[in-house]
């Protein structure tokens, strides 16, 4: 079908409202929306993504409402953010492609309120979103729901029948549906972006969009408040620290991780003359640790991101019972600020992007913080500068946390992210 210019501007139109729609609604998926190129396929049957465009068939978009087209963006996106568009691997595909549709409807639906019309097409009626043990598939991983599926349907590719009152499936792939299972997309263009390297680039994206929307860090804060399960599930797998701090901060930090104390005494020798301490676990504090943040130019954002996540991820490791200072450096440094607690810490902002002196670091320990007693020093780094002589750490224990396998320090204790 030939499209005139008149019919393509009505549908960039309609697509450009529904994406403003959803931005004013929610600037975490409207602000990923902004990243999606928009294509008519006739082929598609009804909608698609593959990472990069949405697309969209010209009989569909004739066929859905204004605030119908709205639901196709957040289902074709929510897609992009569950990265159900960059999975791999042997499976039943018209199985997996309905778990996929379960878990990204229920999340959209969780982002409404639980309101069904929100996953609804007046043509096809409510979209799938419950798991076949009836829990809502935003509470599952699209693998989790896969499973219940092939299980449900003794592993017959070509229906989950009894698996739910919903699941009702046909078609193979360009937009089959049954009038009974609600919306369904093509899935077909899953896996064929040209950009070898999307996954990677949608990562940072969702990082970037989490920050604009909330105002704050990955890592920082609870949450926006009105992100769905699923997505704040991948959120957190975003930005959980990597590094046991227990561990590392026991075998490296000169005083003892965990203390006796006379608040309260043992208890057990109340009736004694003597006086005891007693181990007390809320008492576990880790004081006087100076982190630096590498954010120098051959840091990207990412690379920052999950270095402040790492501290953080320390922070809540030890209960919030973990002080000290943060600064950053890169040919220069910002003045570190100290935390006593996580609400402390947050407030601290990454702040840099030149060149990279390890140098400098050591020169402001000497010159403005003599007076202050620091347990240790800690540097979240790429490495890629010149090593200062260990004389400039004047004592003080140096722990470099290197977030690549190439750069080995010449000394001070040397983990990696």
């Amino acid at each position: 079908m030939e499209l005139t210019q008149a019919k393509q501007r009505e549908y960039i139109r309609r697509i450009m409202i529904a994406r403003m729609t959803i931005l004013s609604r929610n600037g975490f998926f409207g602000l990923l929306l902004m990243h999606m190129r928009f294509a008519l396929d006739e082929s598609v049957g009804t909608a698609a993504t593959d990472g990069e465009r949405i697309y969209f068939a010209p009989a569909f978009l004739d066929e859905i409402s204004d605030p119908e087209l709205v639901f196709i963006l957040m289902h074709e996106i929510m897609h992009v953010i569950l990265k159900h568009t960059f999975r791999t691997g042997e499976r039943e595909h018209l199985l997996f492609n309905v778990a996929c549709d379960i878990v990204v409807n229920s999340n959209i639906m969780d982002a409404a309120g639980g309101d069904a019309k929100s996953i609804t097409l007046a043509r096809y009626g409510p979209s799938m979103h419950t798991a076949p043990d009836g829990t809502a598939g935003s509470l599952h991983t699209a693998e989790e729901v896969y499973e219940m599926l092939l299980s449900a349907a003794g592993r017959q590719p070509q229906g989950a029948s009894g698996a739910n009152a919903q699941l009702s499936v046909s078609g193979s792939g360009s937009g089959g549906m049954n009038r009974g299972s609600g919306f369904s997309d093509d899935h077909s263009k899953w896996g064929t972006a040209e950009d070898k390297h999307i996954d990677e680039m949608w990562k940072q994206r969702i990082r970037e969009a989490y920050e604009a929307a909330s105002g704050r860090i990955i890592g920082t804060g609870k949450g926006i408040g009105d992100l769905p399960a699923g997505v704040d599930r991948m959120l957190r797998e975003l930005m959980e620290p990597k590094t046991d701090w227990r561990i590392l901060l026991n075998d490296f930090v000169q005083e003892e991780v965990v203390d006796y104390s006379f608040s309260p005494s043992d208890r057990r020798f109340s009736d004694s003359p003597f006086f005891l301490p007693d181990y007390n676990e809320t008492d576990i504090t880790v004081k006087n640790i100076l982190f630096w943040i590498d954010t120098s130019g051959s840091m990207t954002d990412q690379e920052i991101t999950e270095a402040y996540s790492e501290i953080k991820g320390a922070i809540d490791q030890f209960g919030g019972r973990l002080e000290g200072w943060l600064g950053f450096f890169d040919a220069a440094v910002v003045p570190p600020v100290p935390f006593a607690d996580e609400n402390e810490f947050s407030v601290i902002k990454p702040k840099g992007g030149g060149g990279t002196s390890f140098k400098v670091i050591f020169e402001y320990v000497q010159e403005e913080m003599a007076d202050m007693e620091i347990a240790s020093i800690i540097i979240l780094t790429d490495g890629y500068a010149s090593f200062p002589d260990k004389s400039a750490a004047m004592g003080i224990p140096v722990l470099w946390m290197i977030n690549n396998d190439q750069v080995d320090p010449p000394w001070g204790k040397v983990a990696r992210i």
